[in-house]
């Protein structure tokens, strides 16, 4: 039995009807020489963004990890699109994609408020066993069985 890894494609590409969204100024510190934000930063923004969306799932984090499991991303994409600029304001999106195997996807638009899309980041993530430090078979069940609001997790 082999481990499904970044490598494998998620089995199937259904994502949530209306994605969690949340709404981030951009900072002056977040700004590189260019006076642009950088990959990095856009990456930071899809982190919170599904962070809370996990939190308003209901799921509590410490549980989550004191039941012994951890999210993991395997896989990042960044599809960049427009430039986003210190000062401006930008709408990060949260759904999640779910096949049948160990391993699903996060997709997050981060557009302008007019609607411009800046970029696109896709996660290929898992819940990691922290124990066994392997991914566990049904990350979809584990997430639902926690989730309070599982739909805001496209389950």
């Amino acid at each position: 039995m082999t481990e499904n890894t970044a490598a494998e494609p998620v089995a199937a590409d259904v994502r949530t009807v209306t994605p969690f969204v949340v709404r981030l100024d951009v900072r002056s510190y977040e700004i590189d020489p260019q006076l642009h934000v950088s990959g990095t930063i856009l990456q930071q923004y899809a982190d919170h963004s599904r962070f809370a969306c996990v939190i308003a799932a209901g799921v509590s984090v410490p549980d989550l990890l004191g039941g012994g499991m951890g999210p993991v991303n395997l896989e990042t994409t960044i599809r960049y699109h427009h430039e986003l600029r210190g000062g401006e304001t930008v709408d990060v999106s949260c759904g999640w994609v779910w096949g049948t195997g160990k391993t699903y996807k996060v997709v997050h638009e981060l557009r302008l408020p007019d609607g411009t899309l800046v970029a696109e980041i896709v996660h290929v993530s898992g819940l990691l066993d922290l124990q066994q430090r392997r991914l566990v078979t049904d990350p979809a069940e584990q997430w639902r069985s926690r989730a309070a609001h599982p739909e805001l997790l496209g389950l």
